[in-house]
């Protein structure tokens, strides 16, 4: 099996344990050259609101595979949460090391106000 697919079959354990907690999730994927995040609804099947480092507005601040443009994702899926009525959520780091870019997004999302 390739990582990709082992990291995968790792991350679906917590999605099912999210998935009992009945809460949304903020979903995190990274490539190289981009980081995404979404809030998907407690039922699993919507996305109540998502940002990355491709959007018009982030595109031309940062580069996008760096700590400083996860932050600024982080900062927007909060602010975008917040809108949206949604103020507590379960993280998902999708298999990702709780590191470096991860992190820097998750860190950003608590100080503007999601609680995880």
């Amino acid at each position: 099996m390739d990582k990709k697919i082992r990291r995968l079959r790792r991350a679906r354990k917590t999605r099912a344990k999210i998935a009992e907690l009945a809460v949304a999730r903020l979903c995190v994927f990274r490539s190289n050259s981009h980081i995404y995040a979404q809030i998907i609804d407690a039922t699993g099947g919507i996305v109540v609101c998502s940002a990355s480092t491709q959007e018009k507005d982030l595109r031309g601040q940062v580069k996008g595979g760096s700590t400083d443009a996860a932050k600024l994702v982080g900062q927007r899926i909060a602010e975008k949460a917040k809108q949206a009525g949604v103020g507590q959520v379960a993280f998902d780091r999708s298999g990702f090391i709780y590191h470096g870019r991860v992190k820097a997004l998750a860190d950003a999302a608590r100080e503007h106000g999601l609680q995880f």
